[in-house]
C-alpha cells in the first residue's frame, strides 16, 4: 500500500484528489493539510511515502515546506502540484529535492501513475516537461564538478540522452542496448554523481550547462 498525503488550501480540490487516489486499491490516503506549516506536521505523524504539494498557499508555501519535509529521517517523496506548464516555484522546488511537478488539470490516470512512478523510484514524472522548465527559467550554468569527469565516455553518451528527457526505452532504441543496461549505466551515472534521480539528472545537466 502506498501512503499519500494530500496538501493544497482548497478543500474542494482535496476532496476530489482523495477520492481519485482512494479507488485504488494499492493507494491510501492517510492525511490532509490546507498549509504548508499544518503539512509538516501531518508527515511527521503519517510518515507517507508520496506528498502531493501544492506551491501557492497561505502560512507557509509549498516551497518552504516541501524544503522542510526533505530535511527529515527518511522523507518521502515530494510531488509538487501547479496551474502553470512553466513555473518558476516548481523550478526551484526541484532543485531543492522535489521528485517533479504535476498540473493541476492533469487526467487521473497520470496523477495516479505519477504517484506508482515516485514510490518506485523512478522519479522520472514528465523529465521531458522538467527539461522544458529548466530551460525556460536557466541561470548561468556553473563548471561541472569534478565528479562529472570520473563518468566513462558511454556514461556521457547515457548522461546526455537522459538530460534531454528520453526514457530508458528510448535510450536502448537509439543505443542499440537492452533496457535492463541502460538502468545499469543510469544507477552508475547517479551514484557518481550523487544525485537521487532522473529529474534530478536533467537539473544538473541545465545547472553545468550540460543539456
Amino acid at each position: 500500500m502506498i501512503r499519500v498525503v494530500l496538501v493544497d488550501d482548497q478543500a474542494l480540490f482535496r476532496a476530489g484528489i482523495r477520492m481519485v487516489v482512494a479507488s485504488q486499491p494499492d493507494l491510501e490516503v492517510v492525511g490532509e493539510a490546507g498549509d504548508g506549516q499544518e503539512a509538516i506536521a501531518v508527515v511527521r505523524a503519517t510518515r507517507p511515502d508520496v506528498v502531493l504539494m501544492d506551491i501557492r498557499m497561505p502560512v507557509m508555501d509549498g516551497l518552504a515546506a516541501t524544503s522542510r519535509i526533505l530535511t527529515e529521517p527518511n522523507p518521502p517523496k515530494v510531488v509538487m502540484l501547479t496551474t502553470f506548464d512553466l513555473d518558476e516555484a516548481a523550478a526551484r522546488a526541484i532543485r531543492e529535492g522535489a521528485s517533479g511537478f504535476l498540473l493541476k488539470d492533469a487526467d487521473p490516470e497520470f496523477l495516479l501513475a505519477a504517484i506508482r512512478t515516485v514510490h518506485a523510484g523512478s522519479s522520472v514524472i514528465a523529465a521531458s516537461a522538467t527539461r522544458e522548465l529548466f530551460a525556460h527559467f536557466a541561470e548561468a550554468p556553473q563548471p561541472a564538478p569534478p565528479a562529472f569527469a570520473d563518468l566513462t565516455e558511454r556514461e556521457k553518451e547515457i548522461f546526455a540522452l537522459a538530460a534531454r528527457g528520453l526514457s530508458n526505452a528510448e535510450i536502448a532504441q537509439r543505443e542499440f542496448l537492452s533496457e535492463a543496461t541502460v538502468k545499469t549505466h543510469i544507477s552508475r551515472i547517479l551514484s557518481k554523481l550523487a544525485l537521487r534521480d532522473r529529474v534530478q539528472l536533467v537539473v544538473f545537466a541545465f545547472e553545468h550547462g550540460l543539456a
